[in-house]
C-alpha cells in the first residue's frame, strides 16, 4: 500500500445509500473519519499573517499571499513578509468579504499579470469582483476590474471567490448566493450562486452554454450553487472540479458541467441553521447530484489535486482545507468515484484556508486567523 497509506487508517468502502427515490440514487456521503497521525513534518515558514485566504506561486519560489482585510503580500521561502503591496483594489471588509484568492496568469513568464477575486463595495452593498494588474515587484499596475457579480447586496457573507484557469485559458471564477439572496440562485438573469466563465480578458468565450439565451447572463459556466471556496483543475482531464459549504449538512463536491444546475436551494442534503428543512428534499429531475458530500460539514476552503513527487502515493488525490472542524482532507478517487478519504494536521487545530502544492512537491497551506500561518507539508523522512 505504501507509506502513506497509513494501515491504522479507517478505509472507508463507499457503498449504496437508501434511495431518496426510486429514480435518484443518493449520493456517496462521508462516513466522517477522525483526523489520523500521518508520518509528515509540519514546518512553520511565515506567522502573523492577518487572516489569509490566498495563495499563489511566483515562478522563482516566492508566494503571493492575500490577507482579507485588503492586503497583498510577498513571502519569500525563508519566511520573510514583504510590505503589502500598492495598487489592490479598494476591497469591502465585513464578515467573509475582503480581499480573496489570488492566480496568475498562465503566460506570467511573459504579461506579469496578477488576478485577484475580492468583495466590491458599491452603492446597493457589495458583491465577488475580479480585477487584474501587472506584478511590479512594490505594487500592481494598471489595474482593471474585469468582472463584477450582480447585483450587489448587503451582507459579508458568501462571497465565493475561488479563481481557476482551464486548460484553456479561460477563467473560472466561483460565486456564493450571498447568504440571503438563495432565490437569485435558480435565476439565470443574476450571477449569484454561479460558476462563471470568462476570457482571460474578461471578455465572454464563445462556446459559453448560456451565451446567445435571452435573460441570461453569459459569462454563467453553471447554476445552483450556495458557496464555492474551494476549486481546482483536474491535471490529465482538465475539468474544473469546486467543493462548496452546505448550510447544516450538505457540503457538496461537485464537477461543475457546462449550462448544468446544480440544485441549491431546491435540493440540498443539509439543513438551514434553525434546523429547519430547505427546498424540497435531496433529489429533483434537471438537478444534478453531487459526487460526494459531508454532514457534519467539514467547512470546505481550496483545494488541489495533488502531482507532485514527494508523496508518491497520493499523485491524482484531491486535497481539501477544512476551516471547521480544521484539516487537511484527502479524497482518493477510483474511476469517477470517491473510494477513501483521510484527515490529518486535526490536532494543530487551525481553520485551513487555502492548499497548494509549491514547485518543491510539498503541500502548503495557509490558516485563517488574526495571527495567520504560512505552512509546509514535507514526509516526516524528508531531510531538510
Amino acid at each position: 500500500m505504501g507509506l502513506f497509506r497509513n494501515k491504522h487508517a479507517v478505509l472507508l468502502a463507499v457503498m449504496s445509500a437508501a434511495l431518496p427515490s426510486a429514480a435518484f440514487p443518493q449520493a456517496p456521503r462521508s462516513p466522517t473519519p477522525a483526523s489520523i497521525e500521518a508520518p509528515l513534518r509540519v514546518t512553520t515558514l511565515a506567522e502573523g499573517l492577518e487572516h489569509p485566504w490566498g495563495l499563489a506561486f511566483l515562478p522563482d519560489g516566492r508566494m503571493l499571499v492575500t490577507e482579507r482585510p485588503g492586503r497583498l503580500r510577498i513571502v519569500v521561502p525563508s519566511g520573510r513578509i514583504s510590505k503589502p503591496l500598492k495598487g489592490v483594489p479598494k476591497v469591502y471588509v465585513r464578515g467573509q468579504g475582503g480581499l480573496l484568492d489570488v492566480a496568475l496568469s498562465p503566460d506570467f513568464s511573459n504579461d506579469r499579470l496578477v488576478y485577484l477575486s475580492f468583495s466590491e463595495p458599491g452603492n446597493d452593498g457589495a458583491g465577488t469582483a475580479v480585477a487584474r494588474g501587472k506584478f511590479a515587484e512594490t505594487e500592481l499596475e494598471n489595474v482593471e476590474t474585469i468582472w463584477r457579480q450582480t447585483p450587489k447586496s448587503s451582507g459579508g457573507g458568501h462571497f465565493g471567490s475561488r479563481l481557476t484557469f482551464g486548460k484553456d485559458g479561460t477563467l473560472f471564477i466561483t460565486t456564493g448566493d450571498r447568504y440571503d439572496q438563495r432565490p437569485r440562485v435558480q435565476d439565470l438573469s443574476s450571477t449569484i450562486g454561479k460558476v462563471i466563465r470568462i476570457n482571460a480578458d474578461g471578455s465572454i468565450p464563445k462556446d459559453n452554454p448560456f451565451r446567445g439565451r435571452a435573460g441570461a447572463r453569459p459569462e454563467i459556466w453553471s447554476y445552483g450553487h450556495r458557496n464555492a471556496q474551494a476549486a481546482a483543475l483536474h491535471p490529465d482531464s482538465g475539468q474544473l472540479w469546486t467543493v462548496e459549504h452546505g448550510a447544516r449538512g450538505g457540503d457538496e463536491l461537485n464537477h461543475p458541467e457546462a449550462g448544468k444546475n446544480y440544485g441549491w436551494p431546491v435540493i440540498t442534503y443539509g439543513r438551514d441553521y434553525s434546523g429547519e428543512k430547505i427546498g424540497e428534499g435531496s433529489a429533483k429531475p434537471g438537478m444534478e447530484q453531487p459526487v460526494y458530500w459531508w454532514d457534519p460539514v467539514i467547512a470546505p476552503s481550496g483545494a488541489m489535486f495533488y502531482t507532485g513527487k514527494q508523496f508518491p502515493d497520493w499523485k491524482g488525490d484531491l486535497f481539501i482545507g477544512s476551516l471547521n472542524p480544521g484539516a487537511l482532507v484527502r479524497l482518493e478517487f477510483k474511476k469517477g468515484p470517491v473510494v477513501h478519504e483521510e484527515r490529518y494536521l486535526g490536532e494543530l487545530g487551525h481553520r485551513i484556508r487555502d492548499v497548494v502544492q509549491g514547485p518543491d512537491g510539498a503541500i502548503y497551506l495557509i490558516t485563517d486567523d488574526s495571527d495567520g500561518k504560512l505552512l509546509r507539508i514535507e514526509p516526516a523522512s524528508t531531510t531538510q
